[in-house]
């Protein structure tokens, strides 16, 4: 199979309300894809379909290869998905380093003992390393979490989304809640992430998203509207009627 990440007409009905309808979408290995729409398109709820947390009411999850739409959160997180959420998980009154700590022990057999022997084996401490550095957060991991700013604490939720390796990284709204500079500096993060790392990523912030990836699924009311380029997108009618109009509208 050609496609890296193959949804298969998913639908996720809640009572009478359908907040994904029938949607497709093929992800090739090493795309950057972005998936946008208006408030209520979707977008959340089709994540949380490719990640497990919600089961789909009909269709087919297929991730390199393999069919996953029955699979737990833990099983898809071990054959290579990762993401960040919209609302920050972190721990605020553990070090930015205690808080890879556990990224890197919820990936491991010790999971269930986080009050055990602290030490990482020089791999996790590696890997904690390089993470931190592609976040921008290496000189800060010392520094307790609540004392990070907003924008780094999105940066650290980044860097253990990271440290898991991951083949498939999801975003949820990275740039959701930032100031303009700190938008900069996310941006360039995500720019910087290798690009054998398979990306799919939700944002509001249409100048951002569409410097970012290299093609965009559109959703309106759960169902699919349009896929195209950035180029296209940024000139497509149905896109500026659903997404940007009511985007203006709302400013």
């Amino acid at each position: 199979m050609s496609d890296f990440l193959h949804l298969e007409r998913i639908t996720v009905q809640f009572a009478a309300l359908r907040a994904v309808d029938e949607v497709t979408i093929r992800v090739p290995r090493g795309e950057r894809r972005a998936i946008i729409g208006p408030n209520g398109a979707g977008k959340t709820t089709l994540f949380n379909a490719i990640t497990g947390v919600v089961r789909p009411t009909a269709g087919r999850v297929l991730f390199d290869g393999r069919d996953l739409t029955r699979a737990p959160v833990h099983v898809r997180a071990e054959r290579g998905m990762s993401r960040t959420f919209q609302i920050t998980n972190l721990f605020p009154n553990l070090t930015v380093a205690e808080n890879m700590q556990l990224a890197l022990r919820g990936l491991s057999a010790r999971k269930f003992s986080l009050l055990g022997p602290a030490a990482l084996t020089p791999e996790e401490e590696e890997r904690a390393r390089a993470a931190l550095a592609i976040s921008r957060l290496h000189a800060r991991h010392g520094t307790l979490v609540k004392a990070l700013s907003y924008g780094e604490q999105r940066q650290l939720e980044l860097a253990m989304a990271l440290v898991a390796q991951p083949k498939l990284l999801l975003l949820d709204e990275p740039a959701a809640g930032l100031s303009p500079a700190e938008r900069v500096i996310v941006s360039d993060i995500i720019r910087a992430l290798p690009r054998d790392l398979t990306l799919v990523l939700i944002e509001h912030d249409m100048d951002l998203v569409l410097t970012l990836v290299d093609y965009v699924t559109c959703l309106n009311n759960g169902k699919m509207l349009v896929e195209a380029p950035p180029d296209q997108i940024r000139t497509n009618s149905l896109v500026q009627d659903v997404y940007l109009g009511k985007a203006r509208h709302h400013a």
